[in-house]
């Protein structure tokens, strides 16, 4: 590993450094903060070979050892920001702490009994997945497993939660969509967030409705992004990408893509009904791995059950699969 891989602010106190994914993110975002003689790491990052030895070498530049870590924050429960931390902890000794809402979705997900891989199969095929990809996902969701283990003993934070981490206290904010229990650190001297997936710059993050979890995910979601707006952000450090201003206005840019894919939707469905399948299809085509394709299946269904929770369109049960219409498209009808 070269030092590239680690970005520092000093002035925050704050060392970023970029764990390896596959494409398209390519990294996610952990952060090191130290003062006060505790060193806290936040969103260690998938359990990987590759992983485990980028920290290895990132502790290594920055004179910590591993004994030294003190805490362990994780925003949420994806591979990619959870997994590590119960193989961190093994090795120092750190308190682990997340929401309880989001060990409740790492249980879903990942704990022992967990029936996500038949259920989300059942939901896809639900809604029209033809089975050349529905044979594709049992497989898929398994290999993560080995990224989050061990899983880690944990200490719960509350929404409105105060945390003494390194010199600073840092406010737990507590939000849905991506992910529920997702919780932002927010830092009030400086306007500091360190906000997971919750706003991401240039990329928006996925909004995925799961059997078992958020029955609508994007409504959540729009409701969490009002929520971090009403605070005052200078600088935000996000689980992906770079450090960003604007937070504000990244925010209503988010919230203008989400009303304009729901009207891309709805019409869509003017010229007649169609499975969530056939909308995945229209909006994301079909070019994509089944990563890619999980991802856009579970966010398409996450807008049209929004689009229904808002009475612009229905859903049917009338053929082999769950059809969307038109509500508009009807009304002309009529």
């Amino acid at each position: 590993m070269n030092r590239q891989r680690i970005q520092d602010w000093d002035e925050y106190g704050i060392h970023a450094v970029h764990i390896p994914m596959a494409p398209p993110l390519r990294w996610v975002n952990s952060y090191v903060l130290r003062g006060n003689g505790e060193i806290t790491l936040v969103d260690p990052g998938p359990r990987t070979d590759e992983s485990i030895a980028t920290w290895e070498q990132a502790l290594g530049e920055l004179g910590i050892q591993a004994q030294e870590i003190t805490s362990i924050v994780v925003t949420h429960h994806h591979p990619d920001h959870y997994g590590l931390a119960g193989y961190i902890q093994s090795l120092s000794g750190a308190k682990v702490y997340m929401s309880r809402r989001a060990y409740e979705e790492a249980q879903l997900m990942w704990g022992k009994g967990q029936r996500v891989n038949e259920e989300l199969s059942a939901l896809f095929a639900q809604h029209g997945m033809p089975d050349s990809w529905l044979a594709q996902l049992p497989g898929h969701l398994d290999s993560f497993l080995s990224q989050v283990e061990p899983q880690p003993e944990l200490t719960f934070i509350a929404d409105g939660e105060v945390l003494r981490l390194g010199d600073r206290s840092w406010t737990a904010i507590e939000t849905a969509g991506h992910a529920p229990g997702h919780l932002s650190l927010y830092e009030d001297g400086q306007g500091i967030i360190l906000c997971g997936d919750a706003v991401l710059p240039q990329i928006s993050p996925n909004i995925s409705l799961l059997p078992g979890s958020d029955p609508n995910p994007l409504y959540s979601f729009l409701q969490s992004l009002d929520k971090l707006k009403g605070f005052r952000v200078s600088v935000a450090f996000p689980g992906h990408r770079n450090p960003f201003s604007g937070f504000p206005e990244r925010i209503d840019r988010l919230l203008l893509h989400h009303e304009e894919r729901l009207g891309k939707i709805e019409a869509l469905l003017d010229d007649g009904e169609r499975s969530g399948f056939n909308i995945c299809e229209a909006l994301f085509g079909t070019e994509l791995g089944i990563h890619q394709m999980r991802f856009a299946m579970a966010e398409t269904l996450a807008h049209l059950l929004e689009l229904v929770r808002r009475g612009r369109i229905e859903s049917s049960n009338s053929s082999p699969h769950i059809r969307f219409g038109s509500k508009r498209m009807k009304n002309r009808l009529e």
